[in-house]
């Protein structure tokens, strides 16, 4: 089959550029075309459960709306973050937010209270706000229960959230756990071990895994959209793993093959290992899941609104 050349044109819609990348059928613009395609296909299938993980910097780095969205629209039924997206979530749903670097020294920004992710700057004022709100939800929790799974506690977390654009609240709203099996490694679970210090309040990590099994087992089929690499990409593949495997994957990543990690590893490599079904569809695409993944939703989107 021969390649197509994208054509491009004024006033194009994203879903008619997406449909010039599908056609084209290569490198990076095929990959995005056939993620498109998958994306749709899983939304649509009344019968797969879709699980989504965030890794890296995403809501920092303008990812919320999209998530929270995707949750309300039904899009998504399982979301594993990493504490940082929770953490940052949750210091713009308490008032603050994050900014655009301006180009500024390094030691300049420490001397300011300024912490840097790539270009994005946050200050050390929006963290104490933070800090000082999950304090104060923290005591609300405790009072009510001692031990809690950390999806346990992000659910009565984000009940007592008033942000229509928290992820973190939004699923509790649409009960969509989330799970955060590296949330001790965040702001967040530093500001959880000091509350623990002196208050009687345990998190279980193992508490989640009897709800997680519970949704794999129940569901007939399971997707997912596996959003940066690490910790979060495992978890949801290793989840199901004790059901023979994922039955359709996206993987959108800058994580690289050679060195041997999970993040760059591709899909396919999941099937040894049983947490992606022999037979399963996998795509995986190479590039900024802040610029990929938006061009994805959108293109599934409109395709659905197609069919």
């Amino acid at each position: 089959m021969k390649v197509n050349q994208i054509d491009v044109f004024s006033d194009m819609k994203v879903s008619d550029l997406i449909e010039q990348f599908d056609d084209s059928g290569v490198l990076g613009a095929g990959r995005v075309g056939r993620a498109c395609n998958l994306l749709a296909d899983m939304i649509q299938d009344e019968d797969m459960s879709v699980f989504m993980s965030l890794g890296g910097p995403l809501i920092p780095g303008g990812m919320r709306n999209i998530v929270s969205k995707m949750i309300k629209e039904g899009h998504v039924d399982l979301i594993v973050a990493s504490g940082a997206n929770i953490t940052h979530d949750l210091v713009e749903a308490f008032g603050g937010a994050h900014y655009r670097h301006e180009g500024k020294d390094d030691e300049e920004l420490n001397e300011e209270g300024i912490g840097r992710i790539a270009d994005i700057n946050v200050g050390s004022d929006d963290f104490t706000i933070f800090e000082t709100e999950i304090i104060n939800i923290f005591e609300k929790i405790s009072k009510e229960k001692k031990v809690v799974s950390i999806q346990e506690l992000l659910f009565e977390i984000g009940l007592l959230v008033e942000d229509e654009n928290s992820f973190v609240a939004t699923a509790a709203r649409n009960d969509v756990p989330i799970f955060a099996p590296g949330l001790i490694d965040s702001m967040m679970g530093l500001q959880l071990w000091i509350f623990t210090q002196d208050h009687d309040f345990t998190i279980s990590a193992v508490g989640d895994m009897p709800l997680l099994s519970d949704i794999v087992f129940e569901s007939e089929k399971v997707g997912a959209i596996l959003l940066g690499g690490g910790l979060t990409k495992h978890y949801t593949l290793a989840s199901n793993v004790i059901k023979g495997g994922l039955d359709a994957a996206i993987q959108v990543t800058m994580d690289r093959p050679e060195a041997g990690s999970l993040g760059g590893a591709p899909l396919e490599e999941a099937k040894s290992w049983a947490k992606a079904r022999c037979g399963s569809n996998l795509v995986s695409v190479v590039g900024d899941v802040t610029v990929i993944m938006p061009l994805i939703y959108v293109g599934a989107l409109d395709k659905i609104k197609s069919d």
